[in-house]
């Protein structure tokens, strides 16, 4: 367990952008000092190293000194030199090069990017190539979330404090309060998490962020840190005590097997789908019940006996709301 007032280790992801802001920079302004090069970018010479020697190491099977980036630093300078497969013309699909443009363009706002850089020119061609005019802007959602909400977290995140939150558990529709040292903030799926130490779960937890309801911080600083690995990119952990059930889903119900983690998947000869499902609260599964109707079939209960008149049972007690 980390002293709560280290700084955060910086992600694989946040080296890649701050290495992808680098590397074009550095072509453009060959042979300067490698200490202007940290100075510009935020970062200590030594990381600047560890940085291009992972650089060095892109290129293109078999790996031979024409197909790898060529970085050369002598007396305190830095080159880079392009593989020669930069050189060849790149074909990319209208998608692709939509989804090029909307994740490059993040990368302008690092901190030492020229923005009218080789960086900015090439998204500016390319954006001309799409039909989109400079000013014209690329709307990514990345999910429904107060901006006072994420900015409470990240402080806590950055600061290492705990807040406390009002928050809504839909798997088991229920609401808690409940103290929570924020680690990390993220957006996965459409959705913004918070990844956290729970006091009331006495572990690791992670929360949406949308079902946060109020947020209150305490300002003192929390003696559980995040470990110095790195940041889980799964918002969901199923244990193995967590019950298992097999439901059959008809083609126009595939799109249970892309909203839920599902273990495994059977696509049958009629078209239908099985798939097993982590049962982590019984009023999720009755809600999705319900939701599928006759689209679905249980194959298998599994160690939750009751799933066979869930659905029945559920739009009962529906039914009976109304009926009052």
């Amino acid at each position: 367990m980390a002293a709560p007032s280290r700084p955060p280790k910086p992600t694989a992801g946040d080296r890649l952008r701050r290495v992808l802001a680098i590397v074009p920079w550095i072509v453009a302004n060959p042979g300067r000092p490698m200490a202007e090069v940290a100075e510009r970018f935020g970062v200590a010479e030594e990381e600047l190293i560890k940085d291009l020697e992972v650089v060095w190491m892109v290129g293109l099977p078999p790996y031979t000194p024409d197909s790898l980036v060529d970085v050369v630093i002598e007396d305190g300078k830095v080159w880079i030199n392009y593989a020669d497969f930069f050189s060849r013309p790149l074909r990319l699909s209208s998608a692709q090069a939509l989804a090029l443009l909307a994740s490059s363009d993040a990368l302008l706002s690092m901190p030492g990017t020229d923005p009218d850089g080789p960086l900015a020119r090439a998204l500016d061609k390319l954006g001309a190539a799409l039909g989109s005019r400079s000013d014209d802007s690329v709307d990514v959602d990345l999910g429904a979330a107060e901006a006072g909400m994420l900015s409470e977290l990240r402080q806590a995140a950055s600061e290492g404090t705990e807040v406390e939150i009002d928050y809504y558990s839909y798997n088991r529709d229920d609401q808690s309060t409940r103290r929570i040292a924020p680690w990390r903030v993220s957006s996965s799926g459409g959705h913004w998490y918070v990844e956290a130490w729970c006091h009331s779960a006495d572990g690791e937890r992670i929360f949406r962020v949308d079902r946060i309801e109020g947020c209150r911080p305490t300002g003192e600083v929390s003696v559980y840190r995040p470990d110095d690995g790195e940041p889980s990119t799964e918002v969901f952990h199923p244990r193995p005590s967590d019950p298992r059930v097999t439901l059959r889903l008809q083609p126009r119900a595939g799109w249970v097997t892309e909203t839920y983690p599902c273990q495994d998947i059977t696509v049958n000869d009629d078209d239908t789908i099985d798939a097993t499902l982590v049962v982590t609260a019984v009023p999720w599964l009755e809600r999705l019940l319900v939701r599928l109707g006759p689209d679905v079939e249980l194959v298998d209960a599994g160690d939750l006996p009751e799933a066979q008149s869930m659905a029945a049972g559920s739009a009962n007690r529906i039914l009976g709301r109304y009926r009052s």
